[in-house]
């Protein structure tokens, strides 16, 4: 099949936002409500296994033996830590990774549908779109799938579903972009093929099945990728080019 659609997760694909991005806002958002919680690299680490940050409140507070505050009082931190992200992005603090950009640029010159699939709130997706890619983008992607607009969460497949559906495209035309374990689980269930830029919350990630695992998209005045499953033999991978995300959808 042709490569006609390429939908993008956000967090740790678009932009490293995990660590020093939503682990930082979190923490600001705990000192600001006068909690003595902090989540550290490796509890954060931790706590990515649990997709969505509510739900990561949530469960921090069971696994401790705590009693998880109210819906309403999780909802506020949440507010809080997302307002604390967009100040984190808007100063510059969270640049795309490395390829993001010039694969964006070249998807949508080469008239390619692009759209985000992510369980990041759509406040925070406004946020990175606005000052890491640029206000055009708000345009240029058919359709910005975030946050709670579907009941079910990463490893479900219901993001991928619905930002399909509100395309009108099907799986054997739309690649996706993943760093992470669940994110990989939530494409393969709708019945997608899946590029997997790995970080470091990620690389111990099963991503058994998966078209392509490196360690990023590279550039080409950059050091070569490093290649971690290459099931399709592309060849010239020093970097990971349009041509190679075609070949993918065709074999």
């Amino acid at each position: 099949m042709a490569l006609n659609c390429i939908l993008w997760d956000v967090d740790g694909t678009l932009a490293d936002t995990e660590r020093d991005g939503h682990r930082v806002a979190f923490n600001m958002a705990f000192e600001e409500a006068g909690l003595e919680r902090r989540w550290d690299v490796p509890t954060y680490g931790e706590l990515l296994a649990v997709t969505g940050g509510k739900e990561r409140i949530r469960f921090d507070h069971e696994r401790r033996g705590l009693e998880a505050p109210a819906a309403e009082d999780i909802a506020g931190l949440h507010a809080s830590k997302t307002r604390h992200y967009q100040g984190l992005i808007a100063a510059g603090r969270i640049p795309l990774r490395p390829g993001v950009r010039r694969l964006l640029e070249e998807a949508y010159e080469a008239g390619i549908t692009l759209g985000v699939a992510t369980t990041t709130t759509p406040a925070a997706l406004d946020a990175l779109i606005e000052h890491s890619l640029g206000s055009e983008w708000f345009d240029r992607f058919a359709v910005l799938a975030a946050g709670d607009i579907v009941p079910a969460k990463k490893p479900a497949p219901d993001i991928y579903t619905y930002a399909m559906d509100r395309l009108g495209v099907t799986p054997h035309e739309t690649l996706a972009m993943e760093d992470s374990g669940n994110g990989w689980k939530a494409a393969a269930a709708a019945g997608l093929k899946c590029v997997v830029t790995i970080n470091d919350y990620t690389k111990d990630h099963d991503f058994s099945g998966a078209d392509l695992v490196v360690s990023e998209f590279g550039e080409p005045d950059r050091p070569p990728v490093h290649v971690f499953d290459n099931p399709h033999g592309l060849e010239d991978l020093d970097y990971v080019r349009l041509s190679h995300l075609r070949a993918i959808m065709h074999g």
